[in-house]
């Protein structure tokens, strides 16, 4: 509907431009003076001959009268032939101004077309300019339309793909169903939901997995525990040779089982090491753009950042502010205050929503592997967050903290400094 109105409106400007020209094409301006006034005027000049030069007009024409030798008696107005070659090439009306019967001069009456024809130009031009400035305003109004409805919703895509690249399944994918592109969001948001459906899945096996490898464990610590004490006594009753020895054989053996079950106990902490981080040199300023990018809502309010070099690696730094708003959306969806401090070490990033934070006995096992607070009931989420921006801060050589801040949850963000980087010191 609007690119047909859109289009309607450029069809009719065009044709008014075009009726325009034409209509000035085929304008014609007729060479020819009011016989009637100039008659009028004839009459009138030679009745008043005499006193010509003081003659005071009236009838509004533009007219000069010339004697008999050519010299000028009298003008009605500036800016008008006063000879008789520039009335010729004028087109001027030249006429014999005749007194007692005879000719004492000439008349030359002012061809108006020109005029004419110059105010006929001038309206052409202000409504083709005018034309032209309309066919601007809709070009410009057809183009935000377009970043509207094409641009901006492809910009949301990239986004939208850069956080499901980075594993941040919580932010759902907004859309307009009278947009273009409705329907295409629409497939992509069931795209997340169905991902984050199967990550949720994941994470419940996993602890499945984990509940699992604790019992598996302590059924079998329990008769291993048994062998060993047994085999213990057995080896002290002894007398020595061979029996102490397979004794002390056992023992050994049931040492090795146990530290075995402790490792498949332990064993899931390892997944993580399959998670690369590799450090490099950044500017600060890049940090804006991460910020935004990770305030999909737009909540936060970033101030200036200091100028420096970081030592960090920037996709796992964006997964870490991703993370952290994505927390502040789900559990707060407030407001967010973002600021900024440094020493000579570390660039300190805390942000704080107000929500309220959580329980003070909850905050030192936040950070654990499917650890969650209290007022997570009903809300989405796997417990995996923190956790795993916390391995990522450390394998850069930063830190993450969480503690209650003044309105809500606050966390900072502690990250290295470049050793390049003077900013500080």
């Amino acid at each position: 509907m609007k690119n047909r109105l859109f289009i309607s409106s450029m069809v009719f400007v065009f044709i008014t431009e075009i009726a325009m020209l034409v209509i000035f094409a085929m304008q014609k301006i007729e060479n020819r003076q009011d016989a009637v006034a100039v008659n009028e005027v004839v009459h009138l000049v030679q009745e008043n001959w005499n006193i010509i030069s003081s003659y005071n007009d009236r009838t509004g024409l533009g007219y000069v009268v010339l004697d008999s030798k050519g010299e000028v008696l009298y003008k009605s107005r500036d800016g008008i032939s006063e000879t008789i070659n520039q009335a010729v090439l004028h087109k001027d009306t030249i006429l014999d101004i005749c007194t007692d019967g005879k000719t004492t001069g000439k008349i030359i009456i002012y061809n108006e077309s020109a005029q004419e024809i110059q105010g006929w130009k001038q309206k052409a031009v202000i409504i083709i300019i005018s034309a032209i400035t309309v066919q601007f305003i809709l070009c410009a109004l057809y183009f935000i339309y377009i970043k509207k409805t094409v641009i901006y919703p492809f910009n949301r895509l990239k986004d939208f793909a850069r956080h499901i690249a980075g594993g941040n399944l919580d932010i759902p994918l907004e859309m307009d169903r009278q947009n273009l592109f409705g329907a295409f969001t629409e497939s992509f948001d069931i795209m997340r939901s169905e991902l984050k459906r199967a990550q949720l899945a994941e994470a419940e096996a996993n602890a499945s997995k984990k509940e699992l490898v604790a019992k598996l464990s302590h059924d079998i610590k329990t008769p291993v525990a048994s062998i060993k004490a047994v085999s213990e006594l057995g080896a002290a009753l002894a007398d020595g040779g061979k029996d102490k020895e397979n004794y002390i054989k056992i023992i050994n053996k049931a040492g090795q089982i146990d530290a075995l079950v402790t490792n498949l106990f332990t064993a899931t902490l390892d997944e993580l090491k399959q998670l690369s981080v590799v450090p490099s040199v950044i500017e600060s300023r890049e940090l804006e753009e991460m910020l935004h990018g990770s305030d999909y809502f737009g909540y936060a309010s970033i101030p200036g950042i200091p100028d420096c070099l970081l030592h960090v690696d920037r996709l796992r730094l964006q997964q870490v502010f991703d993370n952290i708003f994505a927390n502040s959306y789900k559990y707060a969806g407030t407001k967010i205050d973002v600021d900024f401090l440094s020493d000579s070490k570390n660039l300190k990033i805390i942000i704080e929503d107000y929500g309220g934070g959580i329980k003070e006995d909850e905050l030192p096992f936040i950070k654990e592997k499917f650890r969650r607070g209290d007022n997570t009931e009903g809300i989405d989420g796997a417990g995996l967050g923190l956790f795993i921006s916390d391995y990522f801060m450390k394998e850069m050589g930063g830190e993450l903290v969480i503690e209650n801040g003044k309105n809500g949850l606050k966390v900072t963000a502690s990250i290295l400094l470049s050793r390049n980087s003077n900013y500080g010191r």
